[in-house]
């Protein structure tokens, strides 16, 4: 996943992150709100009232865990965040009470079975789909550059599906055709290789309507096998 840092877009509306609207809430559900708020605060930038890309990284480097491990992009769609490289105080709250987390030890604790979870049929395809929508940084934006298409095929299925991987990959960076790829054929790759035998494709029909581009891949991949 590329560094958050390099989005262009503003953060989050920093209205959007207040607390309840100063309603009074039970003691014990205060207690561990504040727990988690004050954790929020260890890594928020106070001025935008948002966790940024600078507190994502210490975040990371408290957790132990690079910041393009799979696991951090898994803990983005726990929270639900909106705009890569920002977490919202909501959606810190979300994510850290659906992990049952209020402390960096029980994170880190919680992050192998985060990563469990994820890898189940019922849950794999939101996270895939996520972690395309989380790459679209600007307004309107509707495709990803192929750069980073090829950075995500290899965090979010090389583990799976290592030979397609580097083969689309290899083949996407030598293309001219796609300066970038959009949702419906980033959905169409997890299609592909969960029902296209590879690397003979004996069973790839054209006429099945799969995007034109992975048309092109399978005749570029049957010339260079032979």
């Amino acid at each position: 996943m590329p560094r958050a840092s390099k989005r262009k877009t503003a953060p989050p509306n920093s209205s959007s992150v207040q607390s309840d609207g100063g309603r009074p809430a039970g003691k014990a559900k205060t207690r561990g709100k504040d727990k988690i708020d004050k954790l929020f605060d260890s890594y928020a930038n106070s001025s935008l009232g948002v966790i940024d890309p600078e507190g994502i990284e210490k975040l990371c480097s408290d957790l132990g865990v690079d910041h393009t491990n799979i696991r951090i992009l898994m803990f983005a769609w726990k929270v639900g965040a909106a705009k890569q490289g920002y977490f919202t105080l909501d959606e810190w709250r979300t994510g850290l009470k659906a992990l049952r987390t209020d402390t960096i030890p029980k994170l880190k604790k919680a992050l192998p079975e985060l990563e469990k979870e994820v890898n189940t049929p019922a849950k794999f395809m939101d996270f895939y789909s996520f972690s395309f929508r989380y790459c679209l940084t600007e307004e309107k934006q509707k495709s990803v550059d192929i750069e980073t298409i090829c950075e995500l095929l290899n965090l979010v299925l090389g583990s799976q599906y290592r030979q397609q991987v580097d083969s689309l990959i290899e083949y996407l960076k030598i293309q001219n055709d796609y300066k970038g790829i959009n949702l419906d054929q980033w959905t169409n790759f997890f299609r592909f290789f969960n029902e296209i035998h590879f690397p003979n494709l004996q069973n790839y029909d054209a006429a099945e309507a799969w995007p034109l581009i992975l048309d092109n891949f399978v005749e570029w991949m049957k010339e260079k096998e032979g």
